[in-house]
């Protein structure tokens, strides 16, 4: 079992192994990316051989990844998507229980688990979503769900911040999310080894214990159990007619009750607000750790001026 870290020391980032009540830091650049794609085991045995060592308490954790290659957040918890289509006045479409569905999200957008998070500018709404990513160690092309595990190098805790306002306006045009979600993801602080995670999360009960708050109001309290669609159905998905490469992250979309909307159609508006800016949130899942971050105020959204023209209703009108 090995789990991977990112510290920052100050003046550049380290990367290590987490060693009991320690860290030991592999020498040279902190980048993830370095040890994957089979690099992990000798680079973990290196770090632990004749590494420098730091306390745990100590940790100073950075994003994992400052950039992933790709981003795929896929909708894999029942609760969760019926409870929002149930309270929208809709049902879970029937395409969710034939394949597997996700997204692509902003590389650009990952932060640290302990950065702050603005508001996205113009965005009244503004929510956490937890989720389980999933890293992917060794690329592959149309993977088999039998060897998928193989390809996944350890699994992360995931924040998709969300402005739930712009989301949905958005998409009443038939794309996106787009700004609803491009302000920022939260990576961290750790990546476990697969072996890890693989009892809370095994198809026989294993349980995940996630918890969210708000300024340390208990929001979010949940047994996390596996997900309809099993990261090794969704990675060998996301493969089909195409590569993914080391560094890629699975989202596995967000866990029941693991988000303020969620809580909302459940409880009513009254119970659960939007965060504000000011606020604290923390989000805690077992071996996975913690992520913590405050809410500061959105960007002005810039006026974007008048639209460029309606070539096409013109051409039309005039025949």
């Amino acid at each position: 079992m090995v789990s991977w870290v990112r510290h920052d020391d100050g003046r550049q980032l380290r990367l290590g192994v987490l060693a009991g009540a320690q860290v030991a830091l592999l020498e040279g650049p902190g980048d993830l990316l370095r040890v994957l794609d089979g690099r992990a085991e000798a680079s973990a045995q290196e770090a632990l051989t004749s590494g420098d060592r730091i306390p745990l308490t100590g940790l100073r954790p950075a994003a994992l990844l400052e950039t992933p290659p790709s981003i795929r957040d896929f909708m894999s918890f029942e609760q969760h998507v019926h409870t929002l289509r149930t309270a929208r006045g809709s049902s879970v479409p029937p395409l969710w229980y034939e394949q597997p569905t996700f997204y692509f999200s902003n590389p650009g957008a990952v932060v640290g688990p302990r950065a702050d998070v603005a508001v996205s500018p113009g965005s009244a709404q503004f929510d956490y979503e937890i989720e389980i990513g999933a890293v992917i160690g060794t690329g592959g092309r149309d993977i088999e769900v039998g060897q998928a595990a193989r390809h996944i190098a350890g699994f992360t805790l995931f924040c998709d911040w969300s402005a739930r306002d712009l989301q949905l306006a958005e998409m009443t045009v038939g794309l996106g999310p787009a700004k609803g979600k491009d302000g920022a993801i939260s990576l961290g602080p750790v990546l476990v080894s697969p072996d890890e995670l693989a009892g809370h999360l095994a198809d026989n009960g294993g349980l995940l214990h996630v918890t969210g708050s708000v300024n340390g109001i208990v929001r979010t309290d949940v047994q996390v159990r596996a997900p309809h669609w099993s990261f090794d159905q969704m990675v060998a998905y996301a493969s089909r007619g195409t590569a993914l490469r080391p560094g890629d992250v699975i989202g596995s979309g967000t866990v029941g009750t693991g988000c303020l909307s969620e809580l909302r159609a459940t409880g009513g508006p009254e119970s659960t607000p939007w965060l504000q800016p000011g606020d604290l949130v923390r989000i805690e899942a077992g071996p996975l750790g913690v992520i913590e971050s405050r809410i500061t105020e959105p960007a002005p959204v810039r006026d974007l001026g008048p639209a460029a023209g309606a070539w096409f209703a013109r051409s039309a009108a005039d025949g």
